[in-house]
């Protein structure tokens, strides 16, 4: 009987991309893959509908299944939707999923990996008598967090948004502001949005196993708290495979024309580009003030800089700009910053290839939003990082990489709702000249190291792999004897 795992990714580019990246093992230790998808156009996500066409184009072997459509689908399009309303959509969904695994007759499925986000899914899996796993695509301090949290105000009245910069004491974790917290967990307790992330955190516990997109040496203290039974008390967490880094973008068949950005970085001296990039889905984008601020702590500190540059966000909610729209350079930065320094620093609109830009021997420092998905980019390029996080997960992230991982140094502006020049100048100047910065750029180095050598022979996240196919194997091996018993929960 052909072994086969399905994947049942998110509907967002950061998340999809390393659950695609984890077929690639799959199919190299012999098991057929299946990808269930919920239809992309339900998003209205070009991003992400282009990645999924990349996958099919890439891995020929790996058979996609788009589940057919539902009626009355939330509006994905708003902010104010999420988590809600994507909950929501993965509940509507449940049945069509149940349909599809019961097509593929449920005994010659030995696991299913669902997105985090979709762990309401899990559900379905369980009843069929399917082993069923997480892929978490934030770091495993993230969810030793999110594991603690549905407890955590039990037996008090106070909510989130109540405790403002008051330190959660976390096991296993430091000292944590709860202002640092995911932005539906500091709405009012009888919001959706929050009843909505309250719902969801407990679901990513009742997999079977949970695989993490990174590093145990880089996660040690977080990888530690989930491993322990004090982590929360009165449950024993599932297993945790730390299998990453899963970084990058998909491959492509044909190859494509270098971006602008890469002919003038082969110009640049080793080491010597500060590259500035905040996302790629336009959340969180700058203010026109906040622009104007790092241009002139850019210009100031003197160093050369490539800088991603997205349209401002709006001041007023009546008249909103298109994140994606492309921004006016010229009207946006100060007068004269262009001519000051052509040469030394290059703006592009929109987007530039990351990772490539990563890995390039000039670059020397990345101001990132912290997303875990660039952070693993910036680590496994040996980058050191400035943090400035600006939405999501990406305040947590921000206090494991400066604290535990020591990987990065802090925009403490963004606290305050802007960084200043000075800030931006005094930071830049930090980590490209100073001594901190030198032995910051050593802990990158020794980590970069790690991540090379986690998927070789040996390596620790090619251990943690087989560990996860000896469970799914033995989970499998458990139910076709149920099911000989006549004892099958399917």
């Amino acid at each position: 009987m052909e072994k086969t795992v399905v994947l049942y990714p998110g509907l967002a580019v950061s998340h999809c991309v390393p659950m695609m990246q984890l077929a690639a093992p799959l199919l190299e230790h012999g098991y057929a893959v299946s990808v269930a998808l919920i239809d992309p156009a339900v998003k209205d996500d070009i991003a992400f509908g282009a990645v999924v066409s990349r996958v099919a184009a890439s891995m020929p072997s790996v058979r996609f299944h788009t589940l057919p459509t539902v009626e009355d689908v939330p509006d994905l399009t708003q902010d104010t939707q999420f988590p809600a309303g994507y909950l929501e959509l993965i509940r509507r969904y449940n049945e069509r999923l149940h349909d599809f695994l019961c097509s593929m007759r449920p005994r010659s499925v030995h696991a299913v990996v669902v997105d985090s986000l979709s762990s309401e899914a899990l559900g379905v899996v369980k009843r069929l008598g399917i082993p069923g796993y997480n892929l978490f695509t934030s770091s495993a301090s993230v969810l030793a967090a999110f594991a603690q949290l549905p407890t955590l105000l039990a037996e008090g009245g106070t909510s989130f948004k109540e405790l403002g910069d008051t330190p959660l004491q976390l096991f296993g974790l430091p000292p944590m502001p709860a202002s640092h917290l995911m932005a539906e967990l500091l709405e009012d307790p009888e919001s959706d949005k929050y009843k909505a992330m309250m719902a969801s955190l407990p679901r990513i516990l009742e997999a079977d196993g949970t695989l993490v997109n990174t590093l145990e040496s880089l996660e040690a203290r977080g990888v530690a708290a989930l491993r322990d039974p004090r982590c929360v008390l009165g449950r024993v967490l599932p297993p945790v495979y730390c299998v990453g880094p899963f970084v990058g973008s998909i491959a492509v068949a044909e190859a494509k024309e270098r971006h602008e950005c890469l002919p003038w970085l082969d110009g640049q001296p080793d080491r010597s580009v500060v590259f500035l990039c905040f996302g790629s889905i336009g959340i969180g984008n700058h203010s026109e003030e906040q622009l104007r601020e790092i241009a002139v702590g850019l210009d100031k500190s003197g160093h050369r800089f490539l800088w991603v540059v997205r349209a401002p966000v709006s001041d007023d909610p009546e008249k909103p700009l298109d994140p994606c729209a492309d921004p006016d350079i010229d009207a946006l930065l100060p007068d004269g910053f262009m001519e000051r320094t052509n040469g030394r620093g290059l703006v592009v609109k929109l987007w530039a290839p990351q990772a490539d830009v990563l890995r390039h021997k000039a670059t020397g420092a990345f101001v990132t939003h912290c997303g875990w998905n660039s952070v693993l980019e910036g680590v496994t390029a040996g980058v050191p990082m400035l943090c400035w996080p600006l939405y999501a997960e990406q305040k947590m992230n921000k206090l494991f990489m400066v604290g535990d991982m020591g990987i990065a140094v802090e925009m403490v502006g963004w606290q305050h709702g802007l960084v200043k020049a000075g800030e931006v100048e005094a930071k830049v100047r930090l980590v490209m000249d100073s001594e901190e910065g030198r032995e910051l750029r050593a802990r990158v180095a020794a980590n970069k190291e790690d991540a090379m050598a986690a998927w070789n022979d040996g390596g620790s996240s090619r251990v943690a792999f087989a560990h996860f196919l000896a469970d799914v194997a033995s989970q499998q091996d458990r139910a076709c004897t149920r099911e000989g018993m006549g004892l099958s929960d399917a």
